[in-house]
Parts: C-alpha cells; sequence; structure tokens
C-alpha cells in the first residue's frame, strides 16, 4: 500500500474577508445587473469568512487582458509550487529527515485556471534539484477534482513502481481568472466562492526508503466516475479575455441522485459501509455540496466539520482545497488503523474517490 508521507499548504499573500469581497463585487457590479443586492446575499451565505488571493484587491478595478492573467499564472504558479514542494520534502511534523528533491522519481503537476507550455513542472525543474530523469504528468482541466485525482494517479505509479517517491502538486490562482465584465449569475457565485492555493503531497510506494515519525494513510483502493453528456455542469468557457466560469445550480442535486450510489458500491467493493468511516475527506466545493454530501451517506454533520472549517477560512481553491482538509485530519486527527474516505468532484462531470488507512 502505497502511503502518504509529508504534505504541505501555501497561504497566498493577500487575505480579503468576505464582506470586503462582497463590496468589491457591488462596487463593480452596481450599474451593470439588475437586482444585484439579491444575487449578493451569495456572499452571506456561503459560510465563507475569509479567502486568500495572489493578487490585491486593487488589481481587479482594471482591466487586464489574457496575456496578462496568463503570464502572472505562469509566474506565480512557479513560484507557489517551489515554495510548497520545499515545505512538504521538509516537513518535520511527518519527516524523519528531509527529501531532497533529485530522489523523487514523478511529478505530477495539477492545475485548470493557466495555461502553459511547457507546463509550470519543467519551469519548476530549473528552481529546484531535481534528476534530469524525474517522469513529468501534468494533469489540467479537471478542477475541483484535480487534486484527488493526482492523488489517485500518484498510487497508480506507485503499484507500478513499489520504491517510487511522487510529487503531487496542485496550485489554483481562481482570482487571475475573474472577469468584472461577465454579468452572468455563474460569474457572481464564482467570485464569491473561488480562492488561491497550492498544497503538495509525497506519496511512496511499499518499497520506498523513507522514515516517518506518526501514523500516515495508506491509500487502499482508488475509484473513478464520469457522467455521460455533462460537459456543462461546470468548467470553463475560453473567450478573448480569458477563462470564463460554467456553473450549473443543480450540482447538489447531482450529488445526492448519481454520487451517492457511486460511493456505496465504492465502499461495498471494499467491504464498507459509510457508517464505518471514521474521516470523511470532502473537497468543500460549498456549503450546500456539503449538506449534500452528509444527506446522500448519512453523514453526522461532524464528519464535514473539517472541510466546512476549510471552506470558512480559504474557499473553495479549486484542486488543492481536498488536500488542506486532508492536511488537517494528517496533522491532527488520525490514528492507527482509522479508516477515511477522501472525495472530490470536477468538470466532466466527475468524481474521484480514495480509500485510505492509517498506518505506522
Amino acid at each position: 500500500m502505497s502511503k502518504i508521507t509529508s504534505i504541505s499548504t501555501y497561504k497566498p499573500p493577500y487575505t480579503l474577508q468576505q464582506t470586503n469581497a462582497e463590496e468589491l463585487t457591488k462596487e463593480l457590479f452596481h450599474a451593470k445587473i439588475p437586482k444585484l443586492e439579491r444575487y449578493l446575499k451569495v456572499f452571506e451565505n456561503g459560510g465563507i469568512e475569509a479567502r486568500h488571493f495572489c493578487v490585491p484587491p486593487e488589481w481587479h478595478r482594471m482591466d487586464h487582458s489574457f496575456e496578462e492573467r496568463n503570464d502572472l499564472y505562469i509566474e506565480l504558479a512557479t513560484q507557489y509550487s517551489v515554495e510548497v514542494i520545499q515545505a512538504c520534502l521538509q516537513n518535520e511534523a511527518f519527516l524523519e529527515t528531509p527529501i531532497s528533491p533529485n530522489e523523487i522519481d514523478a511529478i505530477i503537476f495539477v492545475s485548470s485556471t493557466g495555461i502553459s507550455t511547457p507546463s509550470i513542472d519543467a519551469r519548476v525543474m530549473n528552481k529546484l534539484p531535481f534528476s534530469d530523469r524525474l517522469k513529468r504528468i501534468p494533469l489540467w482541466g479537471l478542477g475541483c477534482a484535480g487534486g484527488a485525482a493526482g492523488v489517485s494517479r500518484a498510487y497508480d505509479f506507485c503499484r507500478a513502481h513499489p520504491e517510487a517517491k511522487v510529487l503531487v502538486v496542485c496550485v489554483e490562482l481562481c482570482s487571475l481568472t475573474f472577469q468584472p465584465n461577465d454579468f452572468s449569475k455563474s460569474n457572481l457565485i464564482g467570485a464569491s466562492l473561488f480562492a488561491d492555493g497550492a498544497a503538495c503531497i509525497l506519496v511512496c510506494g511499499d518499497e520506498a526508503k523513507i522514515t516517518v515519525k506518526k501514523s500516515v494513510p495508506a491509500i487502499i483502493g482508488t475509484g473513478s466516475k464520469w457522467m455521460p453528456d455533462s460537459e456543462n455542469v461546470m468548467g470553463w468557457n475560453i473567450k478573448n479575455n480569458g477563462l470564463h466560469v460554467v456553473f450549473q445550480k443543480s450540482i447538489p442535486a447531482i450529488i445526492t441522485n448519481w454520487l451517492g450510489p457511486f460511493i456505496e458500491q465504492f465502499l461495498l467493493e471494499h467491504e464498507l459501509y459509510s457508517e464505518q468511516l471514521n474521516h470523511f475527506i470532502a473537497h468543500p466545493g460549498g456549503k450546500k455540496v456539503l449538506k449534500a454530501y452528509e444527506d446522500t451517506l448519512y453523514l453526522a454533520s461532524k464528519k464535514t466539520d473539517i472541510s466546512r472549517e476549510i471552506l470558512k477560512f480559504h474557499g473553495n481553491m479549486s484542486s488543492p482545497t481536498v488536500l488542506y482538509v486532508l492536511e488537517q485530519f494528517m496533522l491532527n486527527e488520525g490514528q492507527v488503523e482509522d479508516t477515511g474516505l477522501l472525495v472530490a468532484l470536477g468538470p466532466g462531470f466527475c468524481a474521484e474517490a480514495i480509500l485510505l488507512k492509517w498506518r505506522e
């Protein structure tokens, strides 16, 4: 069983309280959207108090081309990746000794909020002493499901290469995608919900030589689920001035009617029921999404407390968010033999599920 042996997250430099984000949005849209005050309730009712961004609020008061946004994405995604990788490989909470980048066999880079060819991982390799034989696996377009998908692909790699050490790096700069001239409800919801963040985990195969200080989650199995003809549930519309967010209001209903049976079947394949899970590590897509998880899987609300806390103080950072939740379980909650389920949803429409068991 592969193990998640270290984890780190990154806090971007600009913090905005949700009340201030609402005021900024009102300033930008007050003459453009009829009945704006009614729509602004999403800022107050979303369960978010603060979010963190890579640019200051005044950046959004000016127009920016797609080129300008993307150039900034490449610069900052590279910078944040370097910082979060270094923190992960030197994390004294988990690792007996630091890991050198040249010991890493593969890097899975996950993002959907900018475009880069070569991908960001190649740029990171010029900043840190990785081996020039490192295997690079960039994943793009999975949105909020990307963090869980990255963990799953690392598990697959380590099954094929049991001695491997694999980094999963997720960086999303959602604030750079905000469109001040998009007056759709999806854009308003995105403005109330999305934030910036970065996370990194180290996944090691059964035969990897590494010593940890405390119990960490082993990956028991993974599952993926895709919904046909669902491209318009969530994602991006790509236009001349950048990425425009797409949301359908049916997402909580989809979780109840479509995700529930998949998770039930996935757990049965491992001879488990949801009531037997010690930990539920959910990507907090929003307050309604967390409630839908509770309803469809018959979970007590306390099972989503940590996801709700991450949403409250970080917002939805897309792919890295579920790793922020996992970090809290790894630091404070998981005990030997505990079982956990990590779940995230994303464009496609798709779901990723990962069964975890804490081991020494």
